[in-house]
């Protein structure tokens, strides 16, 4: 506990130092597990505020773990041509409370834990749902988000080939580039998405756009997707017709009914909240089942949640308190 010393703040650079991707995707696994054994998470439902060209998200709630916390996220987002000015496309801040007595623990930068938590919840689910076998990933967003859900599978994955897909083609070429050097792996820049998809075992969906892009023609059977990408109403990535018949796993069904590729298959009268396999918690306690054969298409509809945020948080601070890295503030003077 920061205790009579204040709340700690900590900026990106301190977080970075601190967490590595193995231990997100440990405190993801952990989260979930944890909040599929409790189901007493109290999280508020995702708010949304659009102010001209920026969007706010906030995620707010409570978890167990080890002892109770409380996060509360503020993110803001700017995909438009301002953002091409050099302005971050997602920045906020995390505030982390503990849970029994309401102090302020910590105030953090949310863009690294955002990033990298979103990149290691897919690494988590991949772990359980994909072939264990799988060796061909496409990745279809090539930006920071594309380069973590990359880094996160190949820690769960045995990956020996990546097909990157982007709408800028260039984006795609120079993320193939920086990333095959990085990890000494095979990666191909495509244009066409139907060529990778049809040969990948995993496919990952990590992008901002408003209108579906990946078609239920280019699903091979066996195939993995994350879709990611998601977060609000609006936004969509993959054909509804994907989801139809095949397993749909969710990270909270109330939520991925509401923005998720649920959602827009719900919207659609293509599927029914029931019809949703069930959320990847249960499948990490086992409370139901996960992949069922090679041939199954499953689809994880990631919304992004504030079980990751807060639990993500919560390690961090840990750690902080470990390594005497950060600065106090007492917030009652």
């Amino acid at each position: 506990m920061a205790g009579n010393k204040g709340a700690l703040m900590l900026s990106r650079s301190d977080i970075s130092s601190l967490l590595q991707i193995e231990d997100y995707i440990g405190a993801m696994e952990h989260a979930f597990e944890t909040y599929s054994k409790q189901k007493r998470a109290g999280m508020i439902g995702l708010l949304h505020l659009e102010t001209g060209r920026m969007e706010y998200h906030i995620k707010a709630g409570a978890m167990e773990l080890n002892e109770t916390y409380f996060g509360l996220k503020v993110n803001s987002s700017l995909f438009s041509e301002f953002a091409k000015k050099g302005i971050p496309k997602i920045k906020g801040l995390i505030i982390l409370f503990e849970g029994e007595n309401g102090y302020p623990l910590a105030i953090l930068d949310s863009i690294e834990i955002t990033i990298k938590r979103t990149g290691a919840t897919t690494a988590v689910a991949a772990k359980y749902l994909a072939r264990k076998d799988s060796q061909v990933l496409t990745v279809c967003g090539c930006g920071n988000q594309g380069s973590i859900q990359l880094e996160s599978l190949l820690q769960v994955l045995p990956i020996k080939q990546v097909f990157a897909f982007d709408m800028d083609p260039q984006v795609a070429s120079r993320f193939a580039h920086k990333m095959s050097e990085l990890h000494g792996i095979k990666i191909e820049a495509v244009e066409n998405l139907e060529y990778a998809a049809a040969r990948s075992d995993v496919i990952t969906t990590c992008t901002p756009s408003s209108k579906a892009y990946l078609l239920e023609d280019y699903i091979r059977p066996g195939t993995f997707i994350a879709a990611v990408g998601a977060d609000s109403a609006v936004k969509q990535e993959l054909d509804p017709k994907i989801l139809v018949n095949n397993k749909v796993v969710v990270d909270i069904l109330d939520q991925s009914a509401t923005v998720g590729e649920l959602h827009h298959a719900i919207e659609a009268g293509l599927l029914k909240k029931s019809d949703a396999h069930g959320e990847v918690g249960d499948v990490i306690t086992g409370a139901i089942a996960g992949r069922s054969s090679d041939e199954e298409i499953i689809i994880y509809d990631a919304t992004g949640t504030a079980i990751q945020d807060t639990a993500a948080a919560a390690s961090c601070y840990q750690k902080a308190i470990q390594s005497g890295i950060g600065k106090y503030f007492n917030v009652f003077e």
